[in-house]
C-alpha cells in the first residue's frame, strides 16, 4: 500500500475528532488526497451498526458489542480505507481497531488477545500505519465529552481501564503508537500532534 493511515485514539474527551479534523485540513491544504473516517461508521452498513452500538437507550451483550464494531469495521477497511490506501491517499480516521482491544477487550473485560483475534481476519494489513495516543485523565475526559453515548456514559473506573490499556498498548508498539498529553489547550496539543505527524513523514505541499 502506497498511502498513509494515521488514527487519533484515547478514552472519551481527548480532543479526537477535532485534532482529526485539523490534521484533515492541514493535508489537504498541503494538496495531499485525504479521506476521513470514523468509527463505527463510515460507510452505509457501518452508520447502520453504529446505530445500534451508541444508543444510549440500547442493552448489547460485550460480545455483541465487540463482533459488532469488528464487523463494521472489516466493511470500512473493505470499501473505503483498503481502496483509498491502495491509490496512495491518505486516511484519517477518528478510533480504530485499537479502540476495540482497550474497550471490549480489557473494559469489557473479553481479552485483548481475544479481540484482536476476531478483527484480524476482516482488516488483514489494513491497520493504522500511526497511532496517536491522546492522553487525559478519566474524570476530566468523562467532563469534556458532549452528549454521551452508550459507551461512552460508563464512569471513571471503566475509563481508567480503558486509559491503561491503551498506554500499554503504546508502550508494546512504540514503532507505531506517539503518546501526547490532551491536558493543555488546544493548540498545544494540535502542535505536538503536528510536529509528530511532520516527524514520520515529509509533508510537503503539492499545490
Amino acid at each position: 500500500m502506497t498511502g498513509h493511515y494515521i488514527a487519533f485514539e484515547g478514552i472519551e474527551g481527548t480532543g479526537k475528532s477535532t485534532l482529526a479534523g485539523l490534521l484533515t485540513a492541514h493535508l489537504e491544504a498541503m494538496g495531499k488526497d485525504v479521506l476521513r473516517v470514523r468509527e463505527p461508521g463510515g460507510t452505509e452498513t457501518g452508520e447502520r451498526i453504529r446505530g445500534v452500538l451508541l444508543d444510549p437507550g440500547g442493552s448489547v451483550s460485550p460480545w455483541s458489542e465487540a463482533l459488532l464494531f469488528a464487523a463494521a469495521r472489516a466493511q470500512l477497511a473493505h470499501e473505503l480505507v483498503g481502496p483509498a490506501l491502495e491509490s496512495g491517499s491518505w486516511v484519517v480516521t477518528d478510533r480504530s481497531v485499537y479502540s476495540s482491544l482497550a474497550y471490549q477487550g480489557a473494559g469489557r473485560g473479553l481479552g485483548v488477545a481475544e479481540v484482536r483475534a476476531v478483527n484480524e481476519p476482516g482488516l488483514g494489513d489494513v491497520w493504522p500505519e500511526l497511532v496517536v495516543l491522546l492522553t487525559v485523565d478519566a474524570a476530566t475526559g468523562l467532563v469534556r465529552q458532549e452528549d454521551a453515548d452508550r459507551i461512552g456514559a460508563e464512569g471513571v473506573a471503566f475509563q481508567t481501564t480503558v486509559g491503561d490499556t491503551f498506554e500499554e498498548l503504546a508502550l508494546a508498539d512504540p514503532d507505531r503508537f506517539v503518546v501526547v498529553d490532551a491536558s493543555p489547550d488546544l493548540d498545544t496539543v494540535w502542535k505536538q500532534v503536528l510536529q509528530h505527524v511532520e516527524g514520520r513523514w515529509v509533508i510537503s505541499s503539492e499545490m
